[in-house]
């Protein structure tokens, strides 16, 4: 997958379902409706209701309208979708217009359309609305219509008070459009992610199949070849050695001998590696992931910090495995000359420690790292800038996953003037030990 493929997921806007918009403004036309008439009719104070409920109408016709062109999972582009979001606001300015403007409690209604807009559409398209709305409070807080009241006990209240509210209301709609909107790019990425790391997950299963395939093939071919083998045999014995068909007859049966070598390598293979695919010692497992890193130039040296006689038996899981083959292959990615891993364990907990004498982790993104599609990484040894902090994610995600805990972190030991990354793994033993037993390695 491409660099540009993972950054979709963070410029392209959610696209909405018209029948959502839809649903949302009958909401909205039922209270505002209810609003106008019991005001004008409830309590009998002055309104122009009629210019109101004619504002309304044309909100239910736009409904109509949309309805009878498109179908209910039809789903609206930015630019449709920012459309509407501002004849809402249009629509409403005009009715807070009619009603008081800032001083009617509804003009908070004003900041919903830009919080959906902030959870679905493109950062311009929340600019140019928020932008829109900000001008509509604007003009309400000098410009409206006296707020319908009693005119027995008329309600004076301060301009400073108006231009508090319009001040609050800014202030409320910046905060609540920006929250709104880093949640749900979060949200996106998050999913996007996770879906990467079940395509990972799902290709590990489909490895395992294919070992099941080549175990059946050669448990199921094994019968007939022996019996070819059998039978070229004997002709080769009843067949004279001048005759053409002796020679034939020697060629089907080293042939056959030949497929029944390759279906019993297929087979040792699987048998020897059954009891690793079950269980493993720690040891076995960080060797196994770092001897196809040793040919990269980059010295690698492991360190046993505990009893040899008393070293976790662990069960072979995938997710560990790529874990820490992931976090193993960046050490190396960036280290200088050198990688140390270091095995701990004693009675309560296990650890790996994975430091190198790299240019380290840049200071402002440790407390981001393992976030999917953090960008602003170190340069590789290559020059170029690669990955997007996706594959950091799906190892931290899977080791997580085995209840383990990550520390990441510079200025360790094993790098010049302390500037190299360091990685902790961490896990409870109860919770990482194979609960078949121990064993040395």
């Amino acid at each position: 997958m491409s660099e540009e493929s993972y950054q979709t997921p963070q410029r392209d806007q959610v696209l909405i379902r018209l029948d959502t918009f839809i649903r949302l403004r009958w909401y909205a036309i039922t209270g505002q409706a209810g609003a106008i008439l019991l005001i004008a009719f409830g309590f009998q104070y002055a309104i122009y209701w009629k210019i109101c409920l004619a504002l309304i109408v044309v909100s239910a016709g736009l409904n109509i309208v949309l309805t009878r062109i498109y179908q209910a999972n039809h789903r609206l582009p930015g630019r449709g979708a920012l459309a509407l979001l501002l004849f809402d606001v249009l629509q409403l300015g005009l009715l807070l217009f009619l009603t008081g403007g800032l001083q009617n409690p509804f003009a908070i209604l004003l900041l919903a359309p830009v919080v959906v807009a902030a959870t679905s559409l493109h950062h311009y398209h929340i600019l140019l609305l928020g932008a829109v709305t900000i001008a509509v409070i604007t003009v309400l807080a000098y410009v409206h219509l006296p707020l319908p009241w009693d005119s027995s006990d008329p309600l004076r209240i301060p301009f400073l008070y108006n231009v508090g509210v319009l001040v609050a209301l800014v202030c409320t709609l910046a905060f609540t459009a920006i929250y709104a909107y880093r949640v749900a790019v979060e949200s996106r990425k998050l999913a996007d992610a996770l879906s990467a790391t079940e395509l990972v997950l799902q290709r590990e299963q489909h490895l395992s199949a294919l070992d099941g395939l080549a175990a059946a093939a050669a448990h199921e071919l094994g019968t007939p070849l022996a019996t070819i083998a059998l039978v070229s045999k004997e002709m080769a014995h009843s067949l004279p050695k001048d005759n053409p068909l002796h020679d034939d007859a020697l060629l089907l049966r080293s042939q056959a001998q030949r497929c029944r070598e390759i279906l019993q390598k297929l087979t040792s293979l699987t048998n020897e590696e059954e009891t690793i695919l079950d269980t493993q010692s720690l040891a076995a497992l960080i060797e196994e992931e770092v001897a196809p890193l040793r040919e990269f130039g980059v010295l690698i040296e492991v360190h046993n910090q505990g009893s040899m006689d008393d070293m976790p038996v662990v069960s072979r899981s995938p997710g560990i495995h790529y874990g820490l083959g992931n976090l193993l292959d960046n050490a190396v990615d960036f280290a200088r000359e050198k990688v140390v891993v270091v095995l701990s364990w004693d009675s309560e907990m296990v650890r790996v420690q994975i430091s190198d004498d790299g240019p380290g982790f840049p200071p402002s993104l440790i407390g981001r790292l393992g976030e999917p599609f953090v960008t602003a990484r170190p340069i590789a040894k290559s020059g170029e800038q690669r990955g997007m902090g996706l594959g950091l994610f799906i190892a931290k995600t899977l080791l997580e996953r085995s209840d383990a805990t990550l520390l990441f972190a510079n200025d360790n030991k094993h790098a010049p003037h302390g500037s190299g990354a360091f990685i902790e793994i961490r896990w409870q033993r109860d919770h990482l030990i194979s609960k078949r037993g121990m064993s040395t390695p």
